[in-house]
């Protein structure tokens, strides 16, 4: 995922909203992931550490109009969900 110049974020972030989107493209149309497959894909023995930033990940891909949050199959605003969460291609 291409980001433009000067956009917020770190290689981590970047990292990780790509490997979101990996994940999504792989897993094919309708599917989910969650965010910690994200997180294990970039580190698989201290992924429990990137769960928080897995999560911001998928809330500024929401923001980008990429993907969608989805809690016990309906989809939720990411700023309010607690719990568990499913990721899937918008």
């Amino acid at each position: 995922m291409e980001r433009p110049a000067g956009s917020p974020g770190n290689d981590l972030d970047h990292a990780l909203e790509a490997a979101i989107i990996e994940l999504l493209s792989q897993r094919g149309p309708g599917k989910t992931i969650c965010p910690s497959e994200a997180a294990r894909l970039l580190d698989p023995s201290g992924w429990k550490e990137l769960t928080d930033q897995a999560r911001a990940a998928a809330r500024r891909l929401v923001a980008q109009g990429e993907i969608v949050v989805t809690q016990r199959g309906k989809i939720v605003d990411p700023s309010q969900v607690k719990g568990p969460i499913r990721l899937k291609i918008r």
